[in-house]
């Protein structure tokens, strides 16, 4: 059985929230009162479960001295018997279940998000390896039903792309893969190499909480908007209008490049949701960055600058150096990333009950 945190202070939590949810003001600020119900909502659930799980606990232990008691009758031992591998599955589920919830979500968890992949290292091959990322990521999201918008591709030459920028829209999104950003890296034989020798290569994700007007105000006066006609592949109208869009935001000098549309509205509108993400992402990094110290693995978002995984085709294997997880490459290329998911999440989970514990012994 698994240590499990005290259910105390999520009661407590309760009482509060009982408190203000009563208050006469409490719906004067709509956003505020939203957030309270919902974690209101989601402490009961906590508690809920964590009866439920005590109540299998009991009947457990209830069994077991049955089983023991020579002056029982038999059939009752034999009933407690059978009871026993289904109480024992019961309670490793609930626990498994309260520990995630438990667990505060992160605000961004249930954004959508503006996903930039980005060759790096090893020329021809990394763009060729950014585009098989793009198409792994997108056949991912088919399967979980979310839609997919292109809002900036530069193609290379020799296929795949030098960087290609697009959302995924969907359902709690950010909380499946946040944990993307990083360096990736392929081994693989080229298709141009004759020899057949291997190479190593490498492509950056970064993965962007969609941000709100909310979450990051921009003052039109820190932005500097140019316009310029669309270069690269893209058809007949490419080059014909001033439809593409840079943008600047002059006090920290991030820049998006914006030239999917052929209407310049339109590729200012998405230049403006690309910066507003970089912008929220940059805000969360800095946030994250005075806790990073107090943690041991920072699975997370990742870093940009980390290695975080290592696609090795000549033994068909995948390795997220992070938590040390190894499975079987090609499913995963092609989509199939829901144990590769999983073992992040599960692992960060596994971190941050630990902090939780930490915290209530401190």
């Amino acid at each position: 059985m698994q240590v499990i945190p005290e259910i105390a202070p999520f009661k407590k939590r309760i009482e509060e929230l009982d408190a203000r949810m009563a208050a006469p003001d409490f719906y004067n600020d709509p956003r505020k009162a939203a957030e309270l119900s919902k974690e209101h909502q989601r402490m009961q659930q906590i508690v809920e479960m964590h009866d439920r799980l005590e109540a299998a606990k009991g009947a457990l232990a209830e069994n077991r001295v049955l089983l023991e008691d020579a002056a029982a009758e038999a059939e009752l031992q034999e009933m407690a018997k059978e009871e026993i591998p289904e109480l024992e599955s019961q309670i490793v589920r609930f626990e498994n279940e309260l520990l995630r919830i438990m667990i505060p979500p992160e605000p961004t968890d249930s954004r959508n998000i503006v996903m930039e992949i980005r060759a790096g290292a090893g020329g021809d091959e990394a763009a060729l390896f950014a585009g098989d990322l793009a198409r792994m990521y997108t056949r991912y999201a088919e399967t979980m039903g979310w839609r997919i918008e292109p809002m900036s591709t530069s193609p290379a030459e020799g296929g795949g792309f030098k960087e290609t920028i697009f959302t995924i829209t969907g359902g709690e999104v950010y909380s499946f893969l946040k944990y993307e950003s990083g360096v990736h890296r392929v081994q693989r034989v080229p298709t141009t190499e004759a020899s057949g020798r291997i190479h190593t290569s490498t492509a950056t994700v970064a993965v962007l909480p969609e941000a709100e007007e909310v979450d990051i105000e921009i003052n039109p006066g820190d932005l500097d908007i140019s316009t310029m006609r669309a270069s690269g592949a893209g058809g007949q109208h490419v080059n014909t209008t001033d439809s593409a869009v840079m943008m600047v935001h002059k006090p920290t000098g991030t820049t998006v490049y914006c030239a999917d549309e052929r209407s310049q509205i339109k590729n200012r509108a998405k230049a403006l949701t690309v910066m507003r993400s970089r912008l929220l992402k940059a805000k969360i990094e800095e946030e994250n960055a005075k806790y990073a110290a107090h943690r041991k693995g920072q699975i997370g978002t990742g870093d940009r600058s980390e290695r975080i995984r290592t696609y090795n085709f000549p033994q068909n294997r995948l390795t997220d150096h992070r938590i040390g997880l190894s499975l079987s490459l090609p499913p995963i290329i092609e989509g199939a990333l829901d144990d590769l998911i999983t073992g992040l999440r599960d692992a960060d989970i596994g971190e941050k009950v630990q902090e939780l514990l930490r915290s209530q012994q401190g």
